[in-house]
């Protein structure tokens, strides 16, 4: 520590053995100082005990310098970095809400063999067990019935932990003359069983994803895993906190409207079941979901946005992070490595105790969950400086990584049109040490003269376009556009002028506020800025005369509200007050020309009608005395 302080220009006191014969040094800094940051996480729990013993009310923080930069082939030109790790490490975690799931272990355990029975038996004495088994499966009957063995076939299944609920069918009891083989009375559908854990021991298809809380599931044929699974079922009775990991808000949800369907990029990325439809908008539910945060990530409006930590705080620990290592001399543009704290820590570790450790210009960022980075915070790392990023998954993940690669792909989009490398973003799908030297100890280019320090809008839409924005304008090549691929969150709205009659339903429609009309006058506009692509009011208009240009045009962007169309407003032929559009009063008179009720002469005089206002149309009907539904005179 004290080479790494002395290379960062004596800020922070080093110490040798800080946890031991040293621990005065940080005796005194906490009765000199409100914040206090220590370069150890190993010994974090001694640290955390001595400021508690001394009654320390002010903020500590850890950063992990050693395993992350000292232990290193570079490790000697690692103070830049050790910098940036300090100052992230300085920068909090967002607090997140917590929900809790309540299992009383009523469990019902599925099977299609004595492997089922045999289980439960090992687990009746911490559970309220009850079997079910498939069809035309070969079990003795027990001497004693102690939990019941029945018979039948899953047709579906919900819920989570505490609340499952399963329909059965085939559904039948034991015949208890049963002798050598248990035997089943006539079977039934429909029978409905609830309970706290579903154990599957099927061997068959999953009922659930594999991360959902109360559904465990093992090869019937495997030992090991069956004995694992019997530690695990047997502890869970009681009440089970679990992180809410996404908040949501309905009001910004640009799934639907009116029953047309529009953004279902969060429908079609969840892994686990937990985001349903539910009309205008989607529904998340926390208790299923696993947060893998794809639906974050894949958002357009910032309706679905992670809370491990808020994205902003990530944006704002690179800002922090980037700003240090340049002002600390670095010299090379650094290369930010987002990984978990499970498989991307144990990559890390095992690489700087084993093998060449992380090059000096790999900045490693922890984050939940390596899917939950989305372009806003890929853009943003470009834009503080940063020469590339990269995503550490593992080579087989527990749910797949659509929504991460789509926003790779749209990054590399980005990079190619501004300059950037195209590969500046990329993904790690490893599980070796050896392998992530391989793919981290490549040449280091040089910084950029210019490097954005925007602080992070606190809204997940408005960092994702300040981001870009501010990537674009310090890009080696910066331009104001930049064609995009189908399913872009960014992109203009075109009209066919000539089709267009200025009814504005798309206006109402749009869940963005990207269309919008004027009160005083027949005008149709859009913020090209705010629209998402969503494609609700191409299916709303009833002239066809919309479509979407994915695109981003930072012109367009820092302009007000563009004019789409406007006219002027129709006047009453009777009392001349404006009312509806010269267009959509032709449109209306051409489509009833050839329609019974307004041919010959009395057919002319309801044609006249309809170029009057509501209340002269009104008068003018009530006055003449003749019946709309009289056939018109040919």
């Amino acid at each position: 520590m004290k080479v790494a302080v002395e290379a960062l220009g004596g800020q922070g006191k080093g110490a040798h053995h800080l946890c031991r014969s040293q621990l005065d040094h940080f005796r005194k800094a906490l009765g000199d100082f409100a914040e206090v940051t220590v370069a150890c996480t190993q010994e974090a729990p001694l640290f955390a005990e001595v400021a508690e013993d001394m009654g320390y009310e002010g903020t500590l923080h850890f950063a992990n310098i050693r395993e992350t930069a000292g232990w290193s082939e570079a490790g000697h030109d690692a103070a830049p970095k050790m910098a940036a790790l300090l100052a992230m490490a300085e920068i909090a975690a967002t607090p997140f809400d917590v929900i809790s799931l309540e299992s009383n272990g009523i469990t019902l355990i599925l099977g299609r063999d004595q492997a089922a029975v045999d289980l439960a038996q090992s687990l009746s004495d911490t559970l309220d067990i009850t079997v079910l088994l498939l069809p035309g499966a070969d079990v003795v009957p027990r001497p004693q019935t102690t939990w019941p063995v029945l018979q039948g076939r899953v047709r579906q299944a919900t819920g989570h932990l505490g609340a499952f609920e399963l329909t059965v069918d085939d559904y039948a009891a034991p015949v208890v003359s049963s002798r050598a083989q248990l035997a089943f009375d006539a079977a039934r559908n429909g029978a409905v069983s609830t309970c706290d854990l579903v154990i599957d021991v099927t061997g068959g298809q999953p009922l659930f994803h594999e991360t959902r809380p109360g559904y465990l599931r093992a090869d019937p044929r495997d030992p090991v895993a069956l004995a694992k699974l019997v530690t695990e079922a047997s502890q869970m009775v009681g009440t089970f906190d679990k992180p809410k990991y996404i908040n949501f808000i309905p009001d910004l949800c640009a799934h639907s409207r009116n029953t047309l369907t529009g953004c279902t990029r969060c429908l079609n990325l969840c892994p686990t079941g937990a985001i349903t439809s539910n009309g205008d908008t989607v529904a998340i539910d926390p208790n299923i979901c696993a947060g893998c945060g794809q639906c974050a990530a894949a958002c357009p409006t910032g309706a679905a946005a992670y809370a491990m930590p808020v994205t902003e705080n990530i944006a704002a620990r690179l800002r922090a992070g980037l700003e240090a290592y340049f002002a600390a001399g670095g010299k090379h543009a650094p290369i930010v490595l987002f990984h978990d704290a499970d498989h991307g820590s144990a990559l890390i570790d095992a690489t700087a105790r084993f093998g060449k450790g992380l090059p000096a210009h790999v900045i490693p960022v922890q984050v939940n969950e390596p899917s939950q980075i989305g372009p806003e915070i890929m853009a943003a790392a470009l834009a503080y400086g940063a020469g590339g990023l990269r995503v550490l998954a593992k080579e087989r993940p527990a749910h797949p990584l659509d929504g991460l690669q789509d926003s790779l792909d749209l990054m590399a989009v980005i990079c190619t049109q501004t300059g950037h490398d195209p590969a500046a973003c990329g993904l790690l799908s490893i599980d070796d040490p050896d392998a992530l030297d391989s793919a981290l100890w490549q040449p280091a280019t040089a910084a950029r003269a210019t490097r954005s320090g925007f602080l992070p809008q606190d809204d997940k839409r408005g960092l994702l376009l300040l981001a870009v924005e501010e990537m674009n304008r310090t890009a080696p090549a910066p331009t104001d556009f930049i064609a995009l691929p189908q399913g872009a969150p960014f992109g203009a709205v075109t009209l066919d002028h000539d089709a267009c009659t200025l009814c504005l339903a798309c206006v109402g429609a749009c869940p963005a506020g990207a269309l919008s009309d004027n009160p005083d006058l027949p005008m149709l506009r859009f913020t090209e800025s705010a629209c998402v692509q969503c494609s609700i009011c191409v299916a709303t208009c009833p002239e066809d005369a919309l479509s979407l240009t994915p695109q981003i045009d930072l012109a367009a962007w820092a302009a007000p509200r563009r004019v789409l169309k406007q006219e002027d407003p129709f006047a009453c032929t009777s009392c001349a007050k404006p009312f509806g559009t010269k267009s959509s009063i032709e449109r209306v008179m051409q489509k009833l020309e050839d329609h019974w009720m307004f041919a010959g002469d009395t057919g002319a005089e309801r044609r006249r009608l309809l170029t009057m206002c509501d209340d002269c149309r009104t008068r003018e009907v009530v006055m003449a005395g003749f019946d709309p539904h009289e056939k018109a005179e040919t």
